[in-house]
């Protein structure tokens, strides 16, 4: 994308929205997917208002929350004879496109393509409705060229793409570091190389890159390869912790199905519970689906410590998402977006109350 050409909302939120997030086995792309692994509703069991619901999620670890729920049934027990539609997408665009089209009603999803739908529509596609995972990146460099954080001045380091939100938090850091780059070349004090996810470690094991600012698994597959992580993004929040995967809805399904809504989101606040009380079975759980989906399994090198780094958790962080769009358009990446009534978190709150859970906050983004 040259420098040249003029910086306009559409480009730039089209540019943030290709968030991969963690891709598995698999690499960007358009088509989704039936996972073929929902448990079907039960026989007799009392429908909710809408026959079925169309769930659409990543084969990837930060969507644990939906591989999970959905593997062991979590999810299709609080729906009842409402069954359960799932498909699997390589790339949020895509997503985001199928909660346009009526092909999902609901779906897990990163930040950017979150704010893109909704900015694109001006307010009227989309509703984040709640949270499902954070952290999950690192900063992984080949310690033979890199040994401390200001020896990736002059070095290449890869994100997974233009303005996804990896290449924005690099971007951000780099800035705040009072290093110059350009942001939509890459070229500067660092040099920042988007590469695909699936791409990284063969580029790192090439010496084509001497680092890499991406999620997991990527980060653990570059550990594995010798490299070490020299900064876990998590340190640079507050609590440590910001948004990595949101939980959508169509505006339009919401209204006409709040109770499937609810139903979906108990589902997920019982499924992240059952995760963070059985961590490794839930692990072993979320494999055995990305196995099934992607038909390969990630080895113990790579699934442990990964899966250790991401919070399951149902807060949307909503403050997080505020401060990644600001960083977006500091870095140049984003025209100032209007983000207001972007969540509608009364379902949830709803949710976590009948849990005995905290509720969660809004930031101010929430819908009236």
């Amino acid at each position: 994308m040259s420098a040249a050409r003029p910086r306009t909302p559409l480009r730039t939120l089209a540019a943030v929205a290709a968030l991969p997030l963690l891709l598995t086995a698999c690499g960007y792309g358009s088509q989704s997917n039936d996972s073929g692994d929902q448990a079907k509703a039960a026989s007799g069991a009392k429908k909710l208002s809408a026959d079925s619901v169309k769930i659409g999620y990543f084969p990837n670890l930060t969507h644990g929350t939906a591989l999970v729920g959905v593997q062991k049934g979590l999810l299709q027990k609080e729906l009842g004879g409402t069954e359960i539609k799932p498909s699997t997408f390589n790339a949020g665009p895509s997503e985001i496109e199928a909660l346009n089209a009526g092909s999902i009603d609901i779906g897990w999803i990163g930040p950017s393509p979150s704010i893109n739908g909704y900015t694109k529509s001006k307010g009227k596609s989309l509703r984040i409705i709640g949270g499902s995972a954070s952290g999950g990146v690192k900063l992984v460099v080949n310690p033979k060229k890199i040994k401390s954080l200001d020896d990736l001045k002059g070095k290449k380091i890869a994100t997974p793409q233009f303005g996804n939100t990896q290449d924005v938090a690099f971007l951000n850091w780099i800035a705040e570091k009072g290093w110059k780059v350009d942001a939509q070349s890459g070229k500067g004090d660092v040099s920042v190389v988007r590469t695909d996810n699936k791409i990284t470690p063969d580029a790192y094991k090439s010496g084509s890159i001497d680092g890499a600012w991406v999620p997991e698994p990527t980060a653990s597959k570059l550990v594995a390869e010798g490299g070490r992580t020299i900064l876990d993004e998590s340190d640079l929040w507050p609590d440590k912790k910001f948004v990595i995967t949101n939980i959508i809805v169509s505006q339009k399904f919401l209204k006409e199905h709040p109770d499937v809504v609810e139903a979906v989101l108990r589902g997920s606040v019982k499924t992240n519970k059952w995760i963070n009380a059985n961590p490794e079975k839930a692990k072993e759980s979320a494999n055995a689906a990305l196995q099934k989906l992607s038909g390969k399994a990630l080895p113990a090198d790579v699934i442990d410590p990964a899966w250790k780094s991401i919070d399951f958790l149902d807060d949307p962080l909503a403050s997080t998402l505020d401060s990644e769009a600001k960083h977006a358009v500091k870095s140049g990446l984003l025209e100032q977006p209007d983000l207001k009534g972007i969540y509608d978190l009364k379902p949830l709150n709803k949710v976590l109350k009948a849990e005995g859970e905290d509720e969660v906050d809004d930031a101010g983004l929430g819908a009236k």
